[in-house]
C-alpha cells in the first residue's frame, strides 16, 4: 500500500533553509508524479512545487520560484523539498503528495504533514 511519511519540519527564523524529506514506500518512485501542498493557518490548500515522472520537469508556484526546489532519490525512496529564503508566509503544514505510479492525474495520496514555521 501507498506510505508518505514526511519529515525536516521544523521553526526558524526569516531568511533560513529547511530541507524537508517524505519517504516513499508502496510505489516506484521514478514513475509517478510528486507534489509538495502547502495549508497556511486559517488557509486553504496551496500547491507548491510538482515533480514529473518521466522527464524530471519541475514547477513551483510563484510564490517559492526560485526559492524551493523539488527533487527525488529514486534509489532510497525519497522525495525532498529544498526550501530557502523562507518568509513567515511560508509558515504552514507542508504535505507530500503522488498519484502513486497510477498513469492517472489523481492524487489521492497524501502524507501526515510536517509543520513549517517561520518568523519574522
Amino acid at each position: 500500500q501507498v506510505q508518505l511519511i514526511e519529515s525536516g519540519g521544523d521553526s526558524v527564523q526569516a531568511g533560513g533553509s529547511l530541507r524537508l524529506s517524505c519517504a516513499a514506500s508502496g510505489f516506484t518512485v521514478s514513475n509517478s508524479w510528486i507534489l509538495w501542498v502547502r495549508q497556511a493557518p486559517g488557509k486553504g490548500l496551496e500547491w507548491v512545487s510538482s515533480l514529473q515522472p518521466s522527464t524530471r520537469r519541475t514547477n513551483s508556484a510563484d510564490s517559492v520560484k526560485g526559492r524551493f526546489t523539488v527533487s527525488r532519490d529514486s534509489t532510497k525512496d525519497m522525495l525532498y523539498l529544498q526550501m530557502n529564503s523562507l518568509k513567515s508566509e511560508d509558515t504552514a503544514l507542508y504535505y507530500c503528495v503522488t498519484n502513486g505510479d497510477t498513469g492517472h492525474f489523481d492524487f489521492r495520496y497524501w502524507g501526515q504533514g510536517t509543520q513549517v514555521t517561520v518568523s519574522s
